[in-house]
């Protein structure tokens, strides 16, 4: 059985940020299991037994090789799509954290082709669907911690 397919599967995406306005993006690799080559924030399903926030504490650290500080969990979103012909159906925590960019590297170049800071007025094409869904319901709350 496969999260978002056959059930609904829960995610905790991070939005990343230097406190300078910057916020870290990831290129997805061939790898990934779908929206090959688009951006997206860091993310990763919701481990048995873990918090969302110890989850994505976690996730930090494997992908991006650091450590963070929560600052806000963003309010939970249902993220449907249509993934080539399938309909997929995860359940999105999303939290705003913030790291130090001298400390952030590529710590997962299996599935992170590209890391790179963008600011919110000009974010990279093409946003992975679920990201781009989170930036627009969420605007005005990440612009309040991404300045």
């Amino acid at each position: 059985m496969k999260p978002g397919i056959d059930y609904i599967g829960i995610s905790t995406p991070f939005y990343c940020h230097d406190g300078k306005g910057n916020l870290l993006f990831q290129k997805r690799s061939k790898n990934c299991r779908d929206e090959i080559g688009t951006w997206d924030v860091g993310s990763g399903q919701l481990e048995f037994w873990l918090t969302p926030e110890q989850n994505v504490l976690k996730e930090i650290e494997e992908e991006y090789g650091c450590d963070a500080i929560i600052q806000t969990q963003l309010p939970t979103l249902s993220i449907i799509r249509n993934e080539k012909g399938k309909k997929t159906h995860w359940l999105a925590i999303p939290f705003v954290v913030l790291v130090d960019p001298k400390k952030v590297i590529n710590n997962n170049p299996k599935k992170i082709d590209e890391i790179k800071w963008f600011s919110l007025n000009k974010l990279p094409q093409p946003l992975h669907k679920g990201c781009a869904f989170t930036i627009k319901k969420h605007w005005s709350l990440l612009k309040k911690y991404i300045k």
